[in-house]
């Protein structure tokens, strides 16, 4: 992020009003089914509080136009009070000296989130983001009826996933429902890495990327395994998306899908239910670890003494215990708040619970490598590449870790 020029040159935002104690403009791209209604929610407890709630709403799931337009608006010092950021771009935009301070709201947050998340909101010690929620990325979504011919068994390593697989391909399914675009290529080598090495392996050699760890034996084994996944996948895999691999899975088709809990909401809409018409559990090898994607809002620099309050105040809001769970009970995650019931989730969100709170107790909670949670940008996009390439050619797994190791020191 090549701000550093112009960073000297922005004037902070001030807004304010003497019909309320302040407009409070928040950048997201939430704009569609239950996230549109959870910030309807969230700016129903904002003017509550007496604030003025200004949307700045960017369509487009995976944000990129979001953050276009936040860049353009903070190159021209107009940027908005809080924004929709997450991973390492917070850190990107803290080390700009452009997010605020909101430590003033986090009060009883370092007990609250795992210190791993906790971190991930602060810079310099200091919170200037609030996290909304926490969605497990390794997850594997199989079709009920299509397991219980199989024995019922659900695979717990890759030597019962493929054993799995070959009992699908014998009774005519795709064994592998999957979306050739290059982030869901990413989503299975990640959940893969994860299952043939641990939560240490997957640490230092997506997170920290440790040379040592991608130029080894555990990641070349990783790239075979993901070579011998790509044979179970149909030939008109490519391009298409996520929802119509997880449809696959849905209507007998497709008997398994690699993919984050937001698929579980495909099946809620078509009122499926977990443990009757499909299983979700964790992907193979990795039933004690968990990849996590948190979204999160920044919080922007600003002067006027009542946006700095609405600013706090909508902080406050996010992490308030009623948010979250109305919030996560519509996204189709759950809350990162720990303490929270869970009566009113699912069987795969109170699963996904537990093992949130096991795996941040255990040192298994690592971040989303393909979701943005672990690496910069630049970086991450030089190693997705590396993957899709390889899921696209015949390219063989030495080839792939050298080229790994070399998208690595991509900055």
């Amino acid at each position: 992020m090549k701000l550093k020029p112009i960073v000297a040159a922005i004037a902070t935002t001030v807004l304010a009003s003497t019909s309320f104690a302040a407009e409070v403009e928040v950048l997201h791209w939430w704009t569609s089914g239950g996230e549109a209604k959870s910030v309807a929610e969230l700016k129903k407890m904002m003017e509550a509080k007496g604030h003025k709630w200004k949307d700045f709403a960017v369509a487009g799931g995976g944000g990129d136009a979001a953050m276009t337009a936040l860049k353009a608006r903070v190159v021209a010092g107009n940027a908005p009070v809080a924004a929709q950021i997450k991973g390492p771009s917070i850190q990107e935009w803290a080390q700009q000296g452009v997010l605020a301070d909101v430590s003033g709201a986090a009060g009883e947050w370092d007990k609250l989130l795992p210190k791993v998340v906790g971190d991930a909101m602060k810079y310099k010690g200091k919170y200037v983001a609030a996290p909304v929620n926490v969605h497990r990325v390794n997850w594997l979504w199989i079709n009920q009826d299509a397991l219980n011919k199989a024995g019922g068994k659900a695979p717990a390593n890759f030597d019962e996933f493929f054993a799995l697989a070959d009992k699908f391909k014998a009774a005519g399914m795709v064994a592998i429902a999957h979306g050739g675009q290059p982030w869901q290529d990413a989503t299975v080598f990640e959940s893969v890495v994860l299952g043939v090495g641990g939560a240490k392996f997957f640490n230092d050699s997506l997170v920290k990327l440790d040379p040592k760890a991608i130029d080894s034996p555990t990641m070349l084994k990783s790239f075979d395994t993901l070579a011998k996944i790509k044979t179970y996948i149909d030939k008109d895999s490519a391009g298409r998306d996520w929802n119509l691999a997880t449809a696959m899975v849905m209507n007998g088709k497709g008997g398994m899908q690699f993919m984050g809990d937001w698929a579980k909401g495909e099946f809620t809409s078509a009122n499926k239910v977990a443990g009757k018409d499909y299983a979700c559990v964790a992907t193979p090898g990795t039933a004690n670890a968990y990849t996590f994607n948190i979204d999160s809002f920044a919080m922007f620099k600003v002067k006027d003494a009542a946006v700095q309050k609405g600013q706090l105040d909508l902080a406050t809001a996010i992490m308030s215990p009623e948010f979250q769970e109305v919030f996560n009970l519509n996204k189709g995650s759950i809350p990162v708040r720990s303490g929270m019931s869970d009566a009113k989730f699912d069987a795969c969100a109170k699963k996904s619970i537990v093992d949130f709170n096991a795996t941040a107790k255990s040192g298994g909670l690592v971040p989303s490598f393909a979701h943005g949670m672990a690496v910069p940008s630049a970086t991450q996009g030089a190693i997705v590449d590396v993957i899709a390439k390889f899921m696209n050619s015949n390219m063989s797994s030495k080839d792939a870790v050298v080229a790994l190791a070399k998208a690595a020191k991509t900055k």
